[in-house]
């Protein structure tokens, strides 16, 4: 059994170039997808926030638009509401990565908000990183990697990853009034973005690190990560 560190956003809003305070979170699927596919293959989980907030689930995530129809919209809204492991999180501060195998991040447009900038979060991604613990990143979840230092650059730097594109914010009608998009601040710290089709399902495996492009390669990124750890 290998033990999961679910890093996750505490922030529920997404500050835009004017101020706004667009309401926003973690992305469900993105979240219950690895949640169920680790636990189901034996593997335990830790959630850890800033702060050790509870994470808030980004609500357009449950509709049934985002999910396929009603039923699996109802699916994901019971486990976002009864997985112990969403309610109980633990204080990124407090953990000490020794605990853990591996780190999964969802993504959601909270982790731009806080985790982009959380030097909790960027000490224990560039650590796994470092010691070669398996490391999987979806969607906008990569903005943790900004966060993330090493030897006077960014620890990912030169890492082949993918993540949330700018077609893919231009289509969701958001890239044109955030304050940066999460494709050009990658490439801008050195990591080779690799952008597919928008919201076609994309994985990178590059080392010990996976990433997904949008919520369509959770199940991708989970399945590649737990060979990883496997």
């Amino acid at each position: 059994m290998a033990k999961i560190l679910f890093i996750m956003t505490g922030s529920g809003t997404w500050t835009l170039a004017d101020g706004t305070a667009h309401p926003t979170g973690y992305w469900a699927d993105e979240a219950v997808i690895p949640l169920e596919a680790f636990k189901d293959a034996g593997h335990e989980v830790t959630v850890a926030t800033p702060g050790g907030v509870v994470p808030p689930v980004d609500q357009g995530s449950l509709s049934p638009d985002a999910n396929g129809g009603e039923d699996n919209a109802a699916r994901v809204r019971a486990i976002v509401e009864t997985a112990p492991e969403f309610a109980s999180p633990v204080a990124l501060d407090a953990v000490d990565l020794a605990d853990f195998d591996a780190v999964y991040i969802p993504g959601g447009h909270g982790p731009m908000e806080d985790l982009a900038a959380d030097a909790d979060s960027g000490r224990l991604l560039a650590a796994a990183l470092q010691g070669g613990k398996p490391v999987g990143v979806v969607c906008h979840g990569p903005a943790a990697l900004l966060a993330a230092s090493g030897e006077g650059k960014n620890a990912f730097a030169g890492y082949r990853i993918t993540a949330f594109t700018n077609a893919e914010e231009h289509a969701a009608g958001l890239a044109e009034r955030a304050k940066w998009l999460l494709q050009d601040r990658l490439t801008e710290a050195g990591i080779d973005v690799v952008a597919d089709e928008p919201f076609a399902a994309h994985v990178e495996v590059d080392r010990n690190l996976v990433t997904g492009q949008n919520p369509a390669s959770a199940p991708g990124a989970a399945s590649a990560l737990l060979e990883l750890i496997a």
